[in-house]
């Protein structure tokens, strides 16, 4: 719906960012794609190379819409093999289409945040709410119940800095190639 907003105001392109997950076994958390094309309701929808460049260039890679999150590795193995798609998310598919639907210009920027050699914990998987808000109560009842999960909720906290890294250093990249002000970013 946002999307269909920004096209009726007349944005002169789309760009869906944030976070995917990996299905590829060669990406990398923290890893920032801009996929040459997305799949999505059966249609591989390809991105525009201008706007993609904007973003620092294609890089080849192919996005899957995803309708869940596909929390195994063994489930994103068998997605990666059928699909064909090195990543996943959940929101990119629905801004292709829209602009797809209107002639408008679409690319994507995502970063790594669980690659496809790690499960995602129980925890994860609870925490969002309809609304994308985290819910605290929700992620302490689950890593009460089941403390076997603190290690692997540790590995994807830190998988989940470093993609948050890789997108603000992305950013400050694109905001220097166009002349605008850099901003730093610290590393800890």
């Amino acid at each position: 719906m946002a999307a269909e907003r920004l096209i009726a105001q007349g944005v002169s392109g789309l760009v869906s960012f944030g976070l995917a997950g990996g299905l590829s076994p060669l990406l990398v958390a923290g890893q920032v794609i801009v996929p040459s094309s997305v799949t999505v309701e059966g249609q591989v929808l390809a991105a525009d190379p201008g706007l993609a460049d904007r973003l620092g260039g294609l890089s080849g890679h192919m996005l899957l819409a995803g309708h869940g999150i596909v929390a195994t590795a063994a489930e994103k193995q068998v997605v990666h093999v059928v699909s064909a798609a090195d990543a996943i998310d959940l929101e990119s598919g629905a801004v292709a289409l829209a602009a797809s639907r209107h002639g408008v210009p679409f690319a994507i920027l995502r970063a790594i945040c669980d690659p496809a050699h790690r499960d995602l914990p129980q925890a994860a998987l609870v925490a969002l709410d309809g609304g994308g808000a985290i819910g605290f109560v929700r992620v302490m009842v689950s890593v009460l119940s089941h403390p076997s999960q603190i290690p692997t909720l540790l590995r994807l906290a830190n998988d989940a800095t470093a993609a948050r890294r890789g997108l603000l250093d992305r950013v400050a990249m694109i905001r220097g190639a166009e002349g605008g002000e850099s901003r730093e970013t610290t590393r800890q």
